[in-house]
């Protein structure tokens, strides 16, 4: 499955910009657009053009990759390049892709890519069943993982929940042991996953709302074989779920 993406890149560099058009060239499904040394013009462009994804550096005069993320077009994806790996945690915040350190290597810009694909093949296999349902009876709504280099369609009414390690997630779904192991970020499938199914209710799980089996007093969620912990950070929008199925009394 192979998604062709639009592509701009944003750099002060003209050598680091000449070494990602360059990679952009050799890489099949990628259509760059253009290349910016000027982030303040890069804005401008964007905004008249938005584009699927942008390899965007962060230490830049004027405008910082940073400022400029936070003021894209809802359907431009980031991936940053820097030099500074401090930026890592930072560039998560702002819904990043991917995070690539420089200097660069090929294979690394590759698996970036390939992460972009995946994140829109999930999105338009969401969107997909939504729209047809307003014609046709809804199916199950399914998202495509790429497995053991595969891509897998996955209903969504099978996952138990997600859980996260690093730039790894593992998918539990229903009548079976093994998880679904996917190369993307707990932010990218917590984006992608309907809001009204899934909720995230702690830092490295997303669980099934309609597979929860119970809730104890301690905020454990006993979902599948797993005991799943709601910590603070999530807990009033999960009290607010519970609240929300609660019986009305007359």
């Amino acid at each position: 499955m192979n998604i062709p993406l639009t592509c701009i890149i944003v750099d002060d560099e003209p050598l680091a910009v000449r070494l990602l058009e360059s990679f952009v060239g050799r890489t099949p499904g990628l259509q760059l657009v253009a290349s910016y040394t000027d982030s303040v013009e890069a804005v401008e462009a964007l905004r008249s053009r938005p584009v699927d994804l942008l390899f965007l550096d962060i230490q830049m005069p004027d405008l910082s990759g940073m400022e400029l993320a936070h003021m894209l077009p809802e359907q431009t994806r980031v991936i940053f390049t820097t030099a500074f790996k401090e930026y890592a945690f930072e560039s998560y915040e702002v819904s990043a892709l991917d995070f690539l350190l420089k200097p660069i290597r090929y294979n690394k810009f590759l698996a970036a890519v390939e992460k972009a694909r995946q994140w829109f093949v999930m999105k338009d296999a969401a969107v997909a069943p939504a729209a047809a349902s307003k014609n046709t009876e809804q199916e199950p709504s399914t998202l495509f993982l790429k497995v053991d280099g595969a891509y897998r369609q996955v209903a969504l009414d099978d996952i138990l929940y997600v859980s996260g390690m690093k730039d790894y997630v593992m998918f539990y779904v229903a009548d079976s042991r093994k998880p679904l192991i996917t190369h993307l970020t707990m932010k990218t499938v917590e984006e992608m996953l309907p809001a009204g199914q899934f909720m995230r209710v702690n830092r490295s799980y997303i669980v099934a709302l309609g597979r929860i089996r119970s809730v104890d007093r301690n905020d454990c969620i006993y979902i599948g074989d797993e005991i799943i912990r709601v910590t603070d950070a999530y807990r009033d929008q999960f009290d607010s779920f519970l609240q929300s199925r609660f019986p009305k009394g007359k």
